[in-house]
């Protein structure tokens, strides 16, 4: 009996003092675009930039932006994951079907997109509370500003960089050759 109780203790000890807080991206359950569930594990080893995304905002063109480094670095390791989310004035209404289909077709979209998801309030998706709790953002506001903010993860599953909305995607590349070419 005092084995067990002593393994409990060390268990809870783990975890109370900060063991979660060293968790990766890797462990959170997503679906894709096409409703298949999934965990972010098969991306280990990679470098992730992950975008909150929509079809019909001023940000869109982003998508030429994102689809470019993707090209330029896929083969280096990068990943970029696309995650659509109505929350901003509705500018991701269409169902996944409509959304991967608007990428492919206006924006020649090959990197992985997901199911809609929510990025901010109560039903914020456990990998944007994750983000926004290991990378805030400025002052005391942690919430995500609007579509297409960005955040960087390292090869090991910690996210580096949280980038503003508005910082276009050639604008990262520095950071990603930094994080591509760490050996970590």
């Amino acid at each position: 009996m005092a084995p067990i109780k002593f393994l409990a203790v060390v268990i809870l000890s783990v975890l109370f003092a900060g063991g979660i807080s060293s968790q990766s991206i890797y462990s959170f359950r997503v679906n894709t675009i096409d409703g298949q569930q999934t965990t972010l594990a098969q991306y280990k080893g990679k470098t992730i930039l992950v975008v909150n995304v929509a079809s019909k905002c001023g940000l869109t063109k982003q998508y030429e932006g994102l689809e470019a480094l993707y090209k330029k670095y896929k083969e280096r390791g990068l990943v970029i994951l696309g995650f659509p989310c109505n929350q901003f004035m509705g500018q991701e209404p269409g169902t996944e079907a409509e959304i991967a289909e608007f990428c492919s077709v206006s924006y020649g979209v090959t990197f992985p997109l997901f199911s809609k998801i929510e990025v901010n309030g109560d039903n914020t998706h456990p990998l944007y509370q994750y983000l926004k709790k290991e990378l805030p953002g400025t002052g005391d506001k942690t919430d995500i500003e609007w579509n297409f903010a960005k955040f960087l993860i390292d090869k090991t599953g910690k996210p580096v960089y949280r980038y503003h909305p508005r910082v276009k995607p050639a604008e990262l590349e520095g950071d990603i050759e930094e994080l591509i070419n760490n050996n970590k």
